[in-house]
């Protein structure tokens, strides 16, 4: 199968986050604001999870309601920082 052009394939931003068991909350956050269609739509991905912090990757397209859904959560996720690379957000 031949790859995608670079103008044809999803654009991602990267979130760094901040909280208390970010894993479970992150998707139940989601879940409960957007559901599943708009998750699916997110196409959310974690790149790095520790205790306290997490990287998670998401469409371009829909980031304002996956920052929405932080904001409604009642556990504390904080987005420190939106980054279009991986290398710009580790700094």
């Amino acid at each position: 199968m031949k790859s995608l052009k670079p103008s044809q394939r999803e654009k991602k931003r990267y979130l760094l986050l901040k909280g208390s068991n970010l894993k479970e909350n992150i998707e139940k956050s989601i879940l409960d604001f957007i559901g599943i269609l708009g998750m699916s739509k997110a196409g959310m991905e974690f790149i790095k999870s520790d205790s306290n912090s997490a990287i998670i990757a998401i469409n371009r397209k829909s980031i304002d309601h996956v920052r929405a859904s932080f904001a409604v959560w009642p556990d504390e996720i904080n987005v420190v920082r939106v980054s279009g690379s991986l290398k710009g957000l580790r700094k």
